[in-house]
């Protein structure tokens, strides 16, 4: 199991253990992690799993999809060079301790 942090905007934290090869949405809706709520169940449709990688981990996962990349464009909180949709972050063992922001609002 990998330890991800979640930060919600008022910078309270939850740190749960999410198998590896489940998404980062996965294991905040599984978890009971507010804030990401996966409206599509994860077909990368909505938007409402925006998220920003922390560092150094944005650096250490590929860039976005074409379909990630425009629906990006499309989620309610503001894009950073940070932005990844949590449905499409396939977590892995190099990203325990990785911490993930989410935004103030997803709609």
């Amino acid at each position: 199991m990998v330890k991800i942090i979640y930060r919600q905007a008022d910078g309270s934290e939850q740190t749960m253990e999410v198998a590896a090869g489940n998404s980062v949405m996965q294991g905040a809706v599984s978890n009971g992690v507010n804030g990401i709520l996966g409206d599509c169940g994860g077909a990368c449709q909505c938007a409402t799993c925006h998220v920003y990688i922390g560092a150094p981990w944005q650096t250490l996962m590929p860039p976005p999809g074409e379909m990630e990349d425009a629906m990006l464009d499309s989620s309610a909180a503001p894009r950073l060079a940070s932005s990844r949709l949590a449905c499409e972050v396939c977590v892995t063992a190099h990203m325990d301790g990785m911490l993930v922001l989410l935004p103030e609002r997803q709609f």
